[in-house]
C-alpha cells in the first residue's frame, strides 16, 4: 500500500481524499424528504462554535432515546480525563437531565471536552468560558426535539454512538458513527448547507467498515441516510444503487483495504 498516508480519521479522510468529479456518492443521487419546518424557523446567530451545537444536538439526542447520559457523551468524558477535568466533566453531567436551559447549557460546555479526545489535550480551551445564549439554546431545543420527531418516524434505533472494531485499516485508525436503525446507518449533520460529496463519502466509508467490524447489524443494511435537524430534511440512498466499483474504489483507495 505504498503511497498511503496513515492514522487518519474517518472525518479527516473523507476531508483529504481526492474524489472523482461529483464524489464518489454523489449527494444528488439521495433522495430527501423534509419532516417539517426547517432552517427559517430557527434563531439566525448562534453564539457557540457550530461544532459544539452539532454534537450538544447528536449527545442530548442520544440520551433522549434511550442511551445511557454516560453513554452518549462517551467522547466528552474521555476528553476530559485526557485534560485531566474528569471532575468537572462529571459535575456537568450530572447537570444534563432533558431540554431545560441548564441541562442545555451544561450538555454545550461538555462537548468542550470533545477536541482534547478527537484530536489533543494541546487544543482544550476552558469549558466554563462557554455559555451559550438564549438563542442558541432555544435552536439546540428546537433540533433535539426534530431528531427525536425523526427517530420515531425512521426509528427506532438500535445502534448509536458505535465504533468499528474489526473494520479500521492502517489508513483509518479512528472514526465513530451517529445512528443505526433496523435497515438504515444515519449520519447526523447539523449544518445551513446541504450535502456535500465528503458527507457522502463518509458516510460510505462507515457502512463498508461497519459491515467488517464487531457489529453483525450492518448486515441488514439497505440504505444509507443523513439527517439534518436544522434543515429538517432525511435524504437516503439505496445501498443497491451504489454501483460494485465505486464501493471497490473506495474499499481499496480510500479506506486501504487490500485486495
Amino acid at each position: 500500500m505504498s503511497g498511503f498516508s496513515y492514522g487518519f480519521t474517518v472525518t479527516q479522510r473523507a476531508k483529504s481524499v481526492k474524489q472523482p468529479r461529483g464524489g464518489y456518492l454523489k449527494p444528488k443521487s439521495f433522495v430527501a424528504v423534509s419532516l417539517g419546518e426547517g432552517l427559517d424557523e430557527l434563531n439566525p446567530v448562534e453564539n457557540v462554535p457550530a461544532s459544539l451545537v452539532g454534537m450538544s444536538v447528536d449527545y442530548l439526542s442520544r440520551f433522549l432515546s434511550g442511551t445511557r447520559l454516560e453513554e452518549a457523551f462517551k467522547p466528552s468524558l474521555k476528553g476530559s480525563v485526557v485534560s485531566h477535568h474528569a471532575e468537572e466533566a462529571d459535575r456537568l453531567l450530572r447537570g444534563v437531565t432533558g431540554l431545560d436551559d441548564a441541562s442545555i447549557t451544561n450538555a454545550v460546555k461538555l462537548t468542550g471536552f470533545d477536541v482534547c479526545f478527537r484530536v489533543g489535550p494541546q487544543l482544550y480551551k476552558p469549558v466554563e468560558e462557554i455559555q451559550p445564549d438564549t438563542s442558541t439554546i432555544e435552536n439546540i431545543r428546537v433540533m433535539v426535539n426534530r431528531t427525536l420527531h425523526f427517530l420515531d418516524v425512521y426509528g427506532p434505533k438500535i445502534l448509536d454512538g458505535f465504533t468499528f472494531e474489526g473494520g479500521y485499516s492502517d489508513v483509518i485508525v479512528n472514526g465513530d458513527g451517529d445512528f443505526l436503525t433496523a435497515d438504515t446507518l444515519w449520519d447526523l449533520k447539523v449544518s445551513k448547507n446541504p450535502i456535500k460529496k465528503e458527507h457522502t463519502l463518509q458516510l460510505l466509508m462507515y457502512w463498508r467498515m461497519g459491515l467488517r467490524s464487531v457489529h453483525p447489524e450492518f448486515r441488514n443494511v439497505r440504505y444509507l441516510g443523513i439527517y439534518n435537524p436544522r434543515l429538517n430534511v432525511a435524504s437516503r440512498i439505496e445501498v443497491s444503487q451504489i454501483p460494485d466499483d465505486v464501493i471497490d474504489a473506495v474499499e481499496k483507495d480510500v479506506i486501504g483495504y487490500a485486495e
